[in-house]
């Protein structure tokens, strides 16, 4: 089975966010996935197959399946496009969020993924102790999004990952208004076994709807700040989200397991 490893929301190797694409002709057993995503240890392992209905796509990270991923989608369509239907500029891939769009756009490609709604939590100790920092407001989607008003205490932020797990939420993401940039952000998963996602698409379905609402406009030109880093081009929809971000190929290979 081949196995590609892309970079994501970057074009440049060694930096935006790895994901692992396996395309393949049926589905192995779910314990073959999980492992899989554990042996890889990137924050994100997806599979595609096609079906009768379509391409459908599952996402694991090395703490079990999640429903939505940005960045490996975002890789899944490079592969796909690039190395097996290569015509193509637009795809669906059917997922657990329903389905989701990718076109190709030059050498950016463009995700219209489901927006998360959100809903606004007290600010507590806990929020405080975890992060290192009181944030300024706090909210609840899928995901915890804490909101702060500077962006270098996003950027040397150093979370304590046993107290960032007990908080609600699947992830965790803390963001501030950027000099540069629109946002600045920074996503942390213990519950999925990543202490931080380098760049978080799905995150992003969350940081965008605040920061169209905050700043009074669609278009968001939002920096992931982790170590890697990563820059999204994203656009607020309604209920979808557009993000856009270009994507590089680092490796290509062959993996030797029993399907």
């Amino acid at each position: 089975m081949k196995q590609f490893i892309v970079d994501a929301f970057t074009s440049e190797v060694f930096s935006g966010n790895p994901a692992a694409i396996c395309v393949m002709d049926r589905w192995p057993d779910e314990s073959i996935m999980m492992k899989m995503a554990m042996e890889n240890n990137l924050s994100e392992t997806a599979f595609l197959v096609k079906e009768k209905d379509g391409l459908r796509l599952r996402w694991f990270t090395p703490g079990g399946e999640i429903d939505l991923c940005g960045h490996a989608t975002l890789a899944t369509a490079f592969v796909y496009m690039n190395f097996y239907e290569k015509d193509l500029d637009s795809v669906k891939f059917n997922t657990m969020s329903g389905p989701v769009y990718i076109t190709r756009r030059g050498d950016l490609y463009d995700l219209n993924l489901p927006s998360f709604t959100l809903h606004e939590v007290p600010v507590t100790d806990e929020m405080s102790e975890a992060l290192g920092t009181r944030p300024e407001e706090a909210y609840m989607g899928r995901d915890l999004l804490l909101v702060y008003k500077d962006e270098e205490i996003v950027r040397n932020m150093n979370p304590d990952q046993k107290k960032v797990q007990d908080l609600d939420g699947l992830l965790c993401h803390v963001t501030a208004p950027g000099k540069d940039y629109d946002c600045v952000s920074r996503s942390f998963a213990p519950k999925l076994s990543v202490a931080e996602d380098p760049v978080c698409g799905s995150g992003h379905c969350h940081i965008v709807p605040y920061w169209s609402r905050v700043l009074g406009k669609k278009e968001i030109f939002a920096r992931q700040a982790s170590k890697r880093g990563g820059t999204l081009h994203c656009l607020d929809l309604g209920d979808r989200i557009r993000l856009s971000g270009n994507a590089v190929l680092y490796s290509e290979a062959e993996v030797h397991v029993d399907l």
